[in-house]
Parts: C-alpha cells; structure tokens; sequence
C-alpha cells in the first residue's frame, strides 16, 4: 500500500449540487468523507447555472415593467436606462452571496476533507490526483460520481472557427449584443432569449426541432405567442447550414429561410456527462453517451460505486441531483435499499410566464395508457380572480388524470408556475386523486386557488349532470 494514501469511508468526485448535499450530509452523521472538485465549488448551478440565469430574469423583468409599464392599470411606460454592465454585476452579487454555503471554508468545517483537484480511478476502490505537484491517492469503502454535465457544440459548418458563447461563458459578458443569436430552444435557450430582449436586444432562437419539445405542445405554443409578442424571433425546424463571422459579424446561413445576422452567438443546444479523465475502466465502471448506468439505487455496475446528478444520465436539474443525494445517504448511510421513482420529476422553464410540468404530460399519458383511460382537465386562469387582478389571465393549468381522477400529471403556464406545481408533485407523489385536491382550502385570492378550481372542474360534467338533478330533487322530498 501506497505510504500518501488516504483511507475514507466515502470518497465524492465533485462539488456541485449533489456531490456537497452527500458530504454535508454524510460529514455531519460521522462519516469520513473525502471531497474532489476540479474547478469551483458550488458547481454548474450556483456559478453558470440555475442561480445567474434566475437572477438575470429577475433583472430583465424589472425592466419590462420599468420600460413598458401598464396601461390598463394606469402605469405610464418610463424612458429607464438599462446598464448591461451593472446588471451583470447584479448577477455575480448573487452568486457571491450564496457561495460561503458552499465553499470550502464551510465544508472543512463541517469534517470533510476538500481536495481542489481532478481525480481518477485507479483501481475499483481508490483514486488518485494531483495537487501541487504531488500525488494524492484516496481509498474508500464507497464512492459518489456527482461531477456533471457540460454544453456541447452541435456539428455545424464553420462552428468552431466562430466565437461563441454557452451557459458556461454568457455570464461574463457585459457588453450588451446588438443581436444575440441562440441556437437551441429549450429551457437555457428561452430563458436566455426572454431575459436579452427585455434588457434591449434583438433576440432570434434557430431551433432544430420543436421549441421546448418536452413540454406540453399547447402550453409552449401560448408561451411562445408571448415571447413573439415581445419582439423575439422564434424559427422552428431550423436547418443551419452553416455559421461564418467577419469583421464582429456572425451570419448563419439556413436551408429554408433568409440568413441569421447577428453581433453576438449562444449555444445552448445540449449537455454531455462530465466522464471524460474519471478512467471508469479502472473501476470497472459501465458508462455509455448519456453517463454512468446506474439501478434503481443509483448503483453502478460497481456496486460501492453511485452515480448522482447529471452525470448519472437522467434527468438533468439540480433538485434531481439533490433528491439522489437522499437516495445515495440513505444507502451507504443505513444500508437501507432505497429507490429512485420518477413519476413525479417536477421542472420549471423559469419565463414570464413560467412553464412548469410534473409526472405525465398529456401525451404521454395517451402513449402509455390509451386515450380512452386518461382524462384531461383545463381551467384557464382568466377563471381565476387573482390572475385578473394582476390582469395576468394568459396562462391554463391543464391536470392529467385516470377515469377515476387518481392524478397523473400536471402541465401549468403561469406567473407562478414555479411554486403552483409542486402541491401537484405531491400529489402524484402521494397517490391522491382529484377530490382531495379540490376538497382542500385554498386563500382566496390566491394563485393556487386555481389549483383547487382545476381539480374541482374533473366533476362538473357529472355533479351538473341530468342524472344528479333527478338524484336531489328525490332526496329533497324527504
């Protein structure tokens, strides 16, 4: 045995969402825990993820009600100056604020043993990497692979001799674009486009296929009515040709439509696991395009080994990697079998309004179940007196059920969406059906009274049916 090696009950590859929830976890319950981050603590959320794009929306929707107003309440549109600079640094304030919590400071102090470095397996139980020019080698009982995922560049012609940025690089920029060009028309890509428009710039979105193609067909087509009427460009089945750049100029050239002239270029059009210099092989660890396959118990086919977040190869958000982190604890922790369940994987395109989405869409409901067994119940939020009051009445809940109104899933676009679908996840969750969620009380007025009124509208056609009208009017003779 090698004289520098470390022994640890759990060793963690990467410092992201995931991988510091197992080593704060993990460190705080007795176990001593070993932690690997390559580049920065807090990981792809906090730095380039989740946490700057949410507060660059923040920003952008301040400066819509700032520029534009609204009439119909009386509130005359401004003449705002928008400072791209100082809204960027907006965006980095937020994150400084929040990365004590996850800095290394904080997790030395609670036990772990922080190595800034990237490691590599060099044998089923160990790894080694190096840190200031020596080598380091770590042991353990068990191992958590939480190291990501990273934007990938779809193969267009004249791509890579072409400057452009990704969620990892847009940040950073302070000069406001002229133009901003996206290609990819997922949740990255809207966000973004929404969030550039309103502070000042032209906006186009070349989507390869459909425009947030995961989501409800409907929902996104009133989202995109929205962005549309906001100035943004949306081309969908966007066949790129290719991509050239002269004198600070980008054009991208397309099979069916007049080229894409722009002053700056985001790609947002996909992610891949963070596997490459892991030496897998080594630990005999099976891995394919999408990541390291796990089980059910997020086991891989080593089986002190896990495998959380990203790089775990499914779905692709911050709170999945959180939720496997409870998953992974309670396995090597308690040495309790627990399983992952995805028929309630909330998600949330962060837009105004937002696109929120929880267990099956509609589609997929009909896909698995037959359309004679699945029910769709809508209620339009100009129902609701809450959204009129904010004279936001744009959006729909739309609940997907069984005959019997044991819930499914939930499709929501509102303000609010964000917060609204998680009573549904719950739901799902739980196995409720439509009356408890339409039995419930809501505040009035409220957002989630939609909610309430949505499930409540599962029986209308049967509560105000001939049949129950002959029902009460014979039980009233009594």
């Amino acid at each position: 045995m090698k004289d520098n090696m470390i022994k640890t009950d759990i060793c963690i590859i990467g410092g992201g969402s995931g991988g510091l929830s197992v080593a704060a976890g993990a460190a705080q319950m007795g176990a001593k825990t070993v932690l690997f981050e390559r580049s920065e603590m807090g990981g792809d959320c906090l730095n380039t993820g989740c946490v700057p794009s949410k507060a660059l929306l923040e920003a952008a929707k301040i400066a819509k009600t700032a520029t534009h107003g609204n009439p119909s309440m009386g509130i005359t549109p401004g003449d705002a100056q928008i400072d791209f600079a100082a809204v960027k640094a907006h965006v980095r304030d937020v994150i400084a604020g929040i990365a004590p919590h996850d800095s290394e400071e904080r997790f030395r102090t609670l036990g772990v043993n922080v190595i800034k470095a990237e490691a590599s397996f060099t044998s089923p139980d160990s790894v080694t990497a190096m840190v200031d020019g020596k080598t380091v080698n770590v042991r353990a009982k068990y191992f958590v692979v939480a190291t990501g995922s990273h934007p990938v560049a779809p193969p267009i012609k004249g791509l890579e001799e072409v400057a452009y940025f990704t969620n990892e690089t847009i940040f950073n920029l302070t000069e406001k674009p002229r133009h901003l060009i996206i290609i990819g028309g997922g949740p990255i890509g809207i966000e973004m486009a929404q969030a550039h428009r309103r502070l000042g710039c032209q906006v186009t979105v070349l989507e390869a296929f459909a425009i947030m193609g995961r989501d409800d067909p409907e929902l996104v087509a009133r989202l995109m009515s929205k962005l549309r009427d906001e100035g943004i460009r949306l081309i969908e089945q966007a066949r790129i040709t290719s991509i050239t750049q002269k004198r600070g100029s980008i054009s991208i050239e397309l099979a069916e439509e007049e080229p894409v002239e722009g002053s700056h270029l985001l790609v947002a059009a996909g992610r891949k696991p963070n596997i490459e210099g892991l030496n897998l092989e080594a630990a005999r660890v099976k891995y394919d395009a999408r990541g390291i396959q796990t089980d059910n118990r997020l086991r891989a086919s080593n089986r002190r080994i896990f495998a959380i977040g990203d790089v775990a190869g499914r779905h692709q958000f911050t709170h999945v990697a959180g939720y496997h982190a409870g998953i992974v604890i309670r396995n090597i922790l308690f040495k309790l079998p627990a399983k992952i369940k995805d028929n309630a994987i909330p998600w949330v395109t962060y837009t105004d309004p937002e696109l929120a989405q929880t267990g099956l869409t509609w589609n997929e409901a009909v896909s698995r179940f037959g359309a004679g067994n699945v029910r769709r119940t809508d209620w339009e939020l100009r129902e609701n007196d809450r959204a009129r009051a904010a004279r936001r009445t744009e959006g729909l809940i739309r609940i997907i059920s069984d005959n019997r109104g044991k819930i499914l899933g939930a499709s929501i676009l509102a303000p609010n969406a964000g917060e609204l679908i998680h009573s549904w996840t719950l739901a799902i969750e739980a196995g409720l059906k439509m009356a408890t969620m339409a039995s419930a009380i809501a505040p009035y007025p409220s957002w989630s009274e939609a909610s309430k009124r949505a499930a409540g509208a599962f029986f209308t056609e049967k509560l105000f049916s001939p049949r129950t009208r002959k029902i009460v009017q014979f039980l009233l003779k009594f």
